[in-house]
This record gives structure tokens, sequence and C-alpha cells, in this order.
């Protein structure tokens, strides 16, 4: 019932209301690509020249529609002048689009700057006087014009823009010709559509009311030009052509004003045709704004992107070479420690042992630094070989025992027998370092005073390691930043000095690339924490 109902609908429609329609779903179109082309890249020809052909079709388009909707003789006739005006621009701005295909720049011959270009302009002042349509030969009973007088400018008029098509579409030709793979298709696409559109154009705006006297289908001019956007919109979309970066958006609003134009398609008198055309051109001058928008949302993010890229680079580079000078002052220190220089004073033992700690921390931090860096980047790579869990947990928990003891801090550690042979196969430094003793280290650093709890054990095919700490605990607050490149807590920095924000991140992602998990549990400030690691037991 329903598919029975939608053509009788559209064929009770005026058909002025669908020649409106034509003109703006093609003014939607061309209207948007060309302004999205041309935003991308304003320096390069091929944008400019299609911009420029964009907006010729538009004035076109406009103009070949109003001519058939007066009646008015004087008017019909400066309408239908300024028609093969725009028509002459037409033909003149497609051929300048295929000639200078895909160039970003392009050095005109003199043959075009001192022949053609003055020929056209000729040409298009031609159009204008009377020596191609001098007047109006007859009015028909419902007043419309339905015959003009054609005088002898319509040759040079009509072989002009035949020479103009004809050359493009074989410039073009040639330069496809020499083209391979994608490019080549690319190139074919371009070429249906143009040959489409100029094929409709000169079929119903040429032959049918030049031979046949039929100017039915005149006013759709507009609509004969979409088989070039729809393939040259297609091409652009596949093969990446004038590297657009907001097609969605260009898209979506192009759909956006063909659906307010349909409300034309209902207008039932002149008031109401201006009303919605009104609508139509704020809604794509809206659509026009949001794509310029989004393209420069799209260029700022872009720029930020390298902006980072930049700064991690020097970050990279500065914290190597701070690595560097603080690895040689520990070296330094360790061998006046160890005596190489002979028998230090007992003052400046003590000096330098302190200088000793400070460098070597100092070196870690700016590790770590580089660490996630490169965990970042993607260029870290892991030693995967079989090795004990256990051994390497009670290892990490003894490593930090001297600091617990000398903050009064009970340490321990459990493992659970049932679980054993704890063996796993990963990168032993990895994990042992970055991942084990960092959640005890850091248990130490953020525990003033009371216990740590260590365990491993195995449940549900899981290796779980677990730090329990009755410290500083984590608001819900901290929690969103624990894992996260650079992150603190609101007051880690007053608990612990030297924390960089980086352990727990390097962590993470040395567990994620294990094929585990880490997490962290607490029930809130003041009340201590609980950091979970789990890897695959199989």
């Amino acid at each position: 019932m329903i598919s029975n109902q939608i053509p009788m609908l559209f064929a009770s429609l005026p058909f002025i209301n669908v020649d409106l329609l034509s003109v703006g779903v093609a003014v939607a179109a061309i209207g948007l690509l060309g302004y999205e082309v041309y935003a991308n890249n304003p320096a390069s020809i091929t944008n400019r020249s299609f911009f420029i052909f964009s907006v010729i079709t538009i004035c076109w388009s406009i103009v070949n529609y109003i001519n058939y909707q007066v009646t008015q003789p004087t008017l019909v006739l400066w309408l239908l002048r300024f028609v093969i005006f725009f028509g002459t621009w037409y033909a003149f701005s497609f051929f300048r689009f295929l000639y200078v295909f895909p160039e970003n720049k392009k050095e005109f011959p003199n043959w075009y700057r001192l022949a053609l270009v003055p020929w056209i302009f000729i040409i298009a002042g031609l159009t204008l006087s009377p020596f191609i349509f001098p007047s109006i030969a007859e009015i028909s009973n419902t007043g419309a014009v339905s015959k003009t007088v054609v005088a002898w400018g319509i040759l040079p008029f009509a072989l002009t823009v035949i020479v103009l098509v004809l050359s493009g579409l074989i410039i073009f030709i040639k330069k496809m010709l020499k083209t391979y793979g994608h490019e080549r298709n690319a190139y074919r696409l371009i070429l249906i559509g143009a040959a489409l559109m100029w094929s409709l154009l000169i079929t119903f705006n040429l032959v049918l009311p030049g031979i046949f006297l039929n100017v039915r289908y005149i006013p759709l001019g507009a609509l004969f030009i979409l088989p070039f956007v729809a393939f040259t919109s297609y091409a652009i979309y596949r093969h990446h052509l004038f590297n657009l970066k907001v097609a969605t958006t260009v898209f979506l609003g192009f759909m956006v004003t063909v659906f307010t134009f349909v409300n034309v398609l209902y207008s039932t008198s002149a008031s109401g045709v201006v009303i919605n055309v009104t609508a139509f051109l704020i809604v794509l001058l809206g659509s026009v704004k949001i794509v310029r928008d989004t393209l420069t949302l799209q260029e700022l993010t872009e720029e930020l992107g390298q902006t980072n890229a930049r700064q991690e680079g020097l970050i990279h580079f500065i914290s190597h070479e701070v690595k560097g000078f603080l690895t040689k002052d520990a070296g330094v220190f360790a061998s006046l420690s160890e005596g190489d220089f002979g028998e230090l004073p007992e003052a400046t033992k003590s000096f330098v042992g302190q200088a000793l700690a400070e460098s070597r921390l100092g070196a870690d931090s700016v590790a770590n630094i580089l660490k996630a860096s490169n965990l970042k980047k993607g260029t870290t790579s892991f030693k995967k070989e079989p090795f004990d869990l256990a051994t390497l947990a009670i290892a990490a928990v003894e490593k930090v025992r001297a600091i617990a003891d000398r903050k009064k801090l009970m340490l321990t550690f459990t493992a659970d027998p049932a679980g054993a042979p704890y063996t796993f196969t990963g990168d032993k430094d990895e994990i042992g370092d970055h991942v084990f003793r960092n959640l005890v280290d850091n248990a130490v650093n953020y525990t003033p005073s009371g216990s740590i709890a260590a365990s491993l054990k195995k449940e549900n095919n899981k290796f779980i390691f677990a730090v329990k700490d009755s410290g500083v605990g984590i608001t819900e607050e901290d929690k969103k930043r624990l894992f996260t490149e650079g992150g603190h807590g609101k007051d880690s920095i007053r608990v612990n000095v030297h924390s960089t924000g980086y352990g727990l991140y390097i962590a993470k992602n040395i567990t994620e690339a294990h094929g585990g998990t880490i997490r962290a549990e607490s029930e809130g400030e003041g009340k201590g924490s609980t950091f979970i690691v789990e890897l695959p037991a199989n």
C-alpha cells in the first residue's frame, strides 16, 4: 500500500518544485565539496581551480533555473544571456581544473595567458550583447517566452564551449594514461563523472531544445552536474585526493541541507518557496561554517600532536643526556666510596655516600622517564624466558627491607604453597624491577607507619601478586590518575618528594605486555591501599 502511495505523492508534486529541488541538491553538493577542497589547501592551484569551478557552477545553476520560472520578456532575455555568460566561464573553469589537476603549482604557458584568457573574456562579453540573443520571438498563451531570436554570435560561443570541454577531457586522458594503479583509478572516476555530466548537459540542454524544441528538461540542468560531483567525491574518498580531513562532516552537512530543501516540494505559494529557500541557504551557510570550524579543530589537533611529538623527542634527548651525567657522577662517587683514590675522612665518607645515593636515585628517576617514553612509542622489546615468580617477589621485598626497617614498618611476604610451582615465562628483569619492586617500594614510601604485606598465590589459572599497606590510601579522584603517564595523586609529592609519576604507568604497560592486568583498591584517604597484579598462569 505504502509503495503505491509514494509514486502517487511525487507524481502530484508541482514540477516547478522538483526543478528547484534539483538546484538545491546540486548547489549543496558542489558548494560543500568545493569549499572543503579549497579550505584543505588554499595554496594549491588544483584546489583553487576546483573551488572556482564550484562557485561558477552554483551561479550557472541558479540563473538557469530562474530563467525558466519568469515570464517578463525583457527579464527572460537578460537571464538567458547570463545563462550562457556563466556557461562560458563554466566550460573554462572546467577546462582549467582538468588542465592543472593534480598539481599544487602550475606555470601557465603564453598561449593560455595571452590567447585563451583574452578570448574567454571576449566570448563572455559577446554573450551579454545582442549578437547572440537580440530579442524575444514568441510568447505562449500562458505568457511564458517560448522562442527567442538567435544571431550569429551563437557559433563562436558554441565552438568555444565544445573546444574547451573536449580539450580538457583529452588533456585529462593523456595524464591518466601516464598513471598506474590507484592513481589511475582516481583519474578514471573523475573522467567518468565528467563524461556523464557533459553528455547529459549536451543532450537535455542543447540537443533536445535545439533540434526537438523540447525545453522541459532545461531547468534540471543543475541535476546533470551531480554525476561529476558524485564520482569526484568518491574518488576523493576512495583514493585520498586533495588530502581531505573532514569528509564525514561535509557529507552530514550535505544530507541536512538536502532534507531542509525537501520542504520546498510542499510549498504551494511563492511566499512558501521564498521562506523554504531562505531556510535552505541558512542551513547551507551553517554547514559551511561547521566544515570550517571542524577543519580548524582538525588542524589544531594535528599541530598539537606535532608539538607533543617534538616535546617528547626533546624530553627523551634531555633525559638521556641527564641520565648519562648522573651515571658518570654515581661512578665517581662509587669509586671514592670504595677507596679507589685512597682512604677518605669519616666526614667525607658520609657526604660521598649520600651523594652516591642521590645520584643513583636521580639516574633511576630519569631512567623511568625514558622507559615510559619508549613504552609509549612501542620501541621496548621484552626478553621472555621461564623463571620463578616467588623468587622474584622475595627479591623485590628484600631489596626494600632496609628502608622499611628504618621507618619501623612491618614488612612481610607470603606465598601460598598450593600454587607452586610459580613458573612464568616473561621478561624477568622488567617484571622484577618495574612491577614487583615498584609496588613494594611505593608501599614503603607511602606508608608512614604500620605494616606492608606482600603475597603471591595461584587462582583461576592466574598468578596473583598483591601488596597491601596501611599507608595514606587512595581517593577516588586519585584513582583516575594512578596508572597514567606522569600521573600523581593529590598529595603524592608531599609524601614522596622523589615521585616522578611514571612508575605505575610503566608497571601497567609491562604487565599488559605480558598478558596481565594491574589495579589498585582502597577504601579511601588514610585507609591504606592494595595493588594487585594478575599474570596468566598457562
